[in-house]
């Protein structure tokens, strides 16, 4: 049965003029856009967990844009155009991620960075100039360049070359999430944790959603004039036409480390693995190629042997000459798909999804948001 609600429960908690689902990156930058622009709408966010639960706040905090490797290997699978319009769908990004909160607000910093050229990768050198002529016209400069004279002072073992990206930088994950969250509540947004949408029916006169009921089983319903799906991998359950798969991400961070020798962010093997400094700690994350199937679920969980696999590469190739100990291991959810854009579409006059950030939600999240809020914008005109 359902539960019994009052008249100001009804009037006042269930009933909103936009519903969002999901209070990632995309799903906050949504609601500031909506929010400064139509400030008299009652909006409200829905997140199924205690805090943000998929890849905002799991992330290791990179403001990144592509490294050599990963923009050579998008060109063996995308048209040229299509490379460059990602790339600059991720710088706008940023651009807006630091319009909406400044740079101190999220931790941002450019300490460098770098990608790391194993020996079985030295022909990619080969490319670096095509890859700096193909994005000339947007940076006006290069984006690549050798720095292998800083190899030795790293104290990297094993690495032939080095790659310095121009364009790149870190952010400090919950900082800037924490700024997200705060402006919008400034800005009126409700945002309500532990709510878990099982479902949501379009009707004539608006959508409704509906809820599991955390204290019994019960479902709870709410109603919106408008409806934002922007949780990236979970919406395949409210979306299942939508081809989004998930990919789960394994991450650790060391306890801080005397005499650390780096600072920056690092790229290797196509930006399947990345690691920085953080605190005179180093984050690393990765390996999700070596079990595509084992890591493509929403659960969340560590993966005994891509975890092994991230102390080997600490042992071995980042910190092969200091003592070491692990501080925290976690996983984090990504969504992914045959191609590398995400999906932001209006399925009707009521309902909108901005999902499948393809683990680049820091860098295009919030021109997401924008592109979803200006579709909201011309559906009003």
């Amino acid at each position: 049965m359902p539960t019994d609600l009052s008249i100001w429960e009804r009037n006042h908690f269930t009933q909103f003029d936009i519903i969002i689902i999901g209070s990632g990156i995309v799903g906050l930058c949504t609601a500031y856009y909506l929010s400064v622009s139509y400030p008299e709408k009652r909006i409200i966010i829905l997140e199924r967990g205690l805090i943000p639960s998929g890849a905002s706040t799991k992330n290791a905090g990179f403001a990144c844009m592509g490294s050599l490797t990963e923009l050579l290997d998008d060109l063996q699978h995308m048209p040229e155009q299509a490379v460059v319009d990602l790339f600059e769908m991720r710088r706008q990004g940023l651009t807006r991620l630091q319009s909406i909160l400044g740079k101190d607000a999220m931790g941002y910093q450019q300490n460098g960075s770098y990608e790391l050229i194993m020996s079985d990768e030295m022909e990619a050198l080969d490319y670096l100039d095509r890859c700096n002529l193909l994005l000339k016209e947007l940076l006006h400069a290069d984006a690549f360049s050798l720095c292998n004279h800083l190899i030795p002072s790293f104290g990297f073992k094993g690495v032939e070359a080095m790659v310095q990206n121009l364009c790149e930088a870190e952010i400090d994950t919950g900082q800037m999430m924490s700024a997200l969250i705060g402006m919008v509540t400034k800005n009126g947004v409700q945002i309500k944790t532990g709510s878990d949408v099982s479902y949501f029916e379009e009707h004539e006169n608006g959508v409704e959603l509906v809820l599991k009921n955390p204290l019994d089983a019960s479902h709870f319903k709410m109603q919106a004039d408008h409806l934002f799906v922007c949780n990236n991998a979970f919406a395949k359950k409210l979306l299942p036409e939508a081809d989004i798969a998930p990919g789960r991400g394994q991450v650790l961070i060391t306890q801080p480390i005397n005499g650390l020798r780096f600072k920056g962010i690092f790229h290797l093997h196509k930006g399947y693995y990345y690691f920085r400094e953080y605190q005179n700690r180093v984050l690393l994350g990765g390996g999700r190629h070596k079990d595509f199937e084992g890591e493509t679920t929403c659960e969340f969980g560590l993966h005994p042997q891509l975890q092994n696999d991230l102390d080997e590469m600490l042992r071995h190739l980042i910190l092969p000459d200091q003592a070491f100990e692990i501080d925290i291991r976690w996983s984090g959810i990504m969504a992914f798909g045959p191609n590398k854009k995400p999906i932001v579409e209006q399925y009707s006059s009521r309902i909108f999804a901005g999902v499948r950030m393809g683990g680049m939600g820091v860098a295009i999240g919030s021109q997401v948001a924008f592109q979803l809020s200006e579709m909201y914008r011309k559906n009003r005109a």
